[in-house]
């Protein structure tokens, strides 16, 4: 029987860097269109944060109410980075999933979203409510999952304790977040081989950033250690804005396409629809 792979694909993560010049509201919307088509488990589509931080971002709103969703099973997240942003995707209906990045390390929280842990921990909580109430699901991103570049304590201990505390707060999706694309095989298999099996109520993914010659590697870990659900982004386009990451970028769509292809595992891509969306994906970021 064929493992069944979901994949997420992540725009706004391709987009959000692109300080040069502003997508139009329309282009991002055609083009989130067409990935809506193709097949995907879900579109990380855009974010409620502030537009000075992430100033890319500051049409998501605009950009959702020209999304078709009628003849599409993917569903639709959006990252937020506190309270306010949680309240204001949770007003719209067409959107699944919030996402929270919530990080390990402490110099990279506060650069990603000016709070301490201690902070983090409590606005988790509250959009656990959120979410709660409106009938929507976290995803909750663990970043600085695999390493850190920051001096702060890392290892699969503290990756370990920090999966605890999340799973005992509620949350039911995690991804590790390879945020800079520190991770080795070694370290991906060991987290994934020993927390799937301890944690069955939460469905773990993988956020891998990878330099162009490292993809293959990291994905057949996190594969073939159980991880079935996995981000990528047409081309590998992006990267956290946020962090120390010259030479990364995010999980190429088309890589992981040819990988499971070759492992036979099911991903419910439309093959056409795909090329489409990569079509589209050359004018948005040519």
């Amino acid at each position: 029987m064929s493992k069944t792979i979901k994949i997420i694909e992540c725009p706004r993560d391709a987009m959000q860097g692109i300080k040069s010049h502003f997508i139009a509201t329309e282009a991002k919307a055609n083009y989130i269109n067409a990935l809506l088509r193709v097949g995907f488990d879900t579109i990380d589509f855009g974010s409620f944060v502030s537009p000075k931080a992430i100033p890319q971002m500051r049409d998501t709103a605009d950009v959702l109410s020209q999304l078709d969703l009628s003849s599409t099973q993917s569903k639709l997240l959006a990252i937020i980075a506190n309270v306010r942003g949680a309240n204001e995707a949770a007003q719209f209906e067409e959107i699944k999933y919030l996402g929270y990045p919530f990080s390990i390390s402490e110099n990279f929280q506060m650069r990603n979203t000016h709070k301490t842990i201690a902070e983090s921990i409590v606005t988790l909580d509250e959009i656990l409510n959120i979410a709660n109430k409106s009938n929507k699901e976290v995803v909750a991103y663990l970043s600085m999952g695999f390493g850190n570049p920051y001096g702060d304590p890392w290892n699969v201990d503290i990756v370990g304790e920090w999966t605890e505390k999340l799973s005992n707060m509620g949350v039911k999706i995690l991804s590790l977040s390879d945020t800079i694309g520190s991770s080795t095989p070694e370290v991906i298999d060991y987290l994934f081989s020993n927390l799937i099996p301890k944690y069955p109520t939460i469905e773990f993914g993988a956020h891998l950033h990878t330099t162009p010659t490292t993809w293959k590697e990291k994905v057949a870990a996190a594969f073939k250690a159980g991880c079935h659900r996995f981000d990528g982004a047409i081309m590998g386009y992006g990267g956290c804005p946020m962090a120390k990451d010259e030479l990364t970028g995010n999980m190429p769509t088309e890589k992981l396409l040819s990988y499971f292809t070759a492992e036979k595992a099911a991903t419910g891509i439309k093959p056409m629809s795909f090329e489409s969306a990569y079509n589209e994906a050359m004018k948005i970021f040519n």
